[in-house]
């Protein structure tokens, strides 16, 4: 992965002559959206990110059960599958620090947080975003900036000796953290800020003096992103879209941080024209996830829709009464997100941006669930009208020959159609 790795550490330097340089981050485990990416990136002869985050992926195993070096096979497996060249793939931590054990004290939180670190850094994640921004028991919301500075490059010492002890590539770093939490934002959007150009410079000195203090210069030299927020974010039926103007100044400070580009979370959902007009202004590392997902979820209750036409079937219980089981069963990765009504809760269940139910597709009644779909279609042609009526943003590829009407290929032509977009923005 050193190629791929060494491309993406020339990015600030390539917007410096005048390229226009950005690239997608794929923040996804589901195997259809890795293989989507992928299968995209071939095509188009382009370079792939795929990161994992800290609650997703750690060496405890996260949510989905996977440690560092059992996603990276995950992703390998299916790159070799889909013919994809691992010298194209940059694999990515994200948050990485002690935001799952901010429960415990905070010596016992940065221990299991360097833990983590090492497995990423051993398994060969050559993308690493430092976050210590969460406050751990006793200490509130959030530590004093250079607390979170010092467990920054306290991690940082952390992965370089796990690089060296490996032999593998040297980590590129990733500083700053003003977004939600990992999981998404939990409060109303109305306050939405962005970030100051003083608190952009600030973040860069306090971590590059963290960082001097441990003897890790030569590190910090690899560091090539500032995680900021550029006003943009997106609820569970809301999107605020990027605004120019209102982040001018802070694209601004890039001139006098030569060394860096920006990161935008939560970009999902954005305009191509927001997008591009993020990568013009510096935020040339655009994280994607949640939409990703959301395009999956359309394509496969599409298909549920043309599945009980073409093949009726009484006993197969529909797509999405199976995930409302499944959701109900077990509230706890969308309760805290979904307010109002019963009715209104329904709803965002299965519609809202922010797509919790994302968390829900692993699950064995979801699983059988849409394998029993995708037995149920096989591998016949869908006639043209049904793809228009359940799948109508689709329909023109699958016209115009671009895309087979098989529900296989529409499922990952449904996530590739998002992909697009972020390609049309990042060039």
């Amino acid at each position: 992965m050193s190629k791929a790795t060494d491309r993406l550490a020339a990015i600030a330097t390539r917007r410096a002559a005048g390229e226009r340089s950005g690239i997608a981050s794929i923040c996804s485990a589901h195997p259809l959206v890795i293989e989507a990416a992928l299968r995209h990136g071939k095509t188009r002869g382009a370079d792939v990110l795929i990161e994992a985050t800290c609650n997703q992926v750690n060496h405890e195993g996260g949510y989905t059960g996977m440690t560092p070096t059992d996603f990276r096979r995950f992703v390998e497996t299916i790159a070799g599958k889909v013919g994809f060249s691992l010298d194209r793939l940059v694999l990515g931590g994200d948050h990485l620090g002690p935001n799952p054990w901010k429960h415990l004290p905070a010596p016992e939180a940065m221990t299991k947080a360097s833990r983590m670190v090492d497995a990423y850094a051993e398994a060969g994640f050559t993308k690493i975003h430092l976050d210590a921004s969460m406050g751990c028991a006793g200490e509130g919301a959030a530590p004093p900036d250079a607390t979170i500075a010092a467990r920054a490059a306290e991690l940082a010492a952390v992965a370089e000796a796990a690089a060296e002890r490996v032999g593998g590539t040297k980590p590129v770093y990733v500083i700053g953290t003003e977004v939600p939490v990992p999981g998404g934002a939990l409060e109303a959007m109305d306050h939405l800020a962005v970030t100051t150009p003083e608190a952009a410079r600030e973040t860069v000195r306090i971590h590059r003096d963290a960082f001097s203090r441990r003897g890790l210069d030569q590190a910090f030299s690899r560091a090539l992103g500032v995680v900021v927020q550029p006003g943009v974010e997106f609820g569970n039926a809301e999107v605020i879209a990027y605004r120019p103007e209102q982040a001018r100044a802070l694209a601004g400070t890039l001139r006098d941080l030569p060394q860096f580009v920006f990161e935008a979370h939560s970009t999902d959902y954005q305009p191509v024209s927001a997008l591009t007009a993020l990568v013009d202004d510096g935020f040339a590392i655009l994280k994607v996830g949640p939409w990703l997902t959301f395009a999956l979820r359309e394509a496969l209750y599409g298909l549920s829709h043309i599945a009980d036409i073409l093949a009726p079937d009484p006993a197969r219980e529909s797509l999405p009464a199976v995930m409302e089981r499944v959701m109900l069963a077990a509230p706890g990765n969308w309760k805290n997100y979904y307010h109002g009504s019963e009715a209104e809760q329904r709803i965002e269940r299965h519609f809202s941006y922010s797509d919790r139910i994302r968390y829900y597709w692993p699950a064995p009644a979801a699983r059988q669930a849409t394998e029993a779909l995708m037995h149920a279609l096989c591998d016949r042609d869908i006639p043209l009208p049904l793809i228009s009526q359940y799948l109508g943003r689709l329909d023109g590829a699958v016209a115009n020959g671009s895309v087979a009407p098989k529900a296989g290929e529409l499922l990952i032509a449904g996530v590739t159609e998002v992909l697009d977009i972020y390609a049309s923005a990042t060039g």
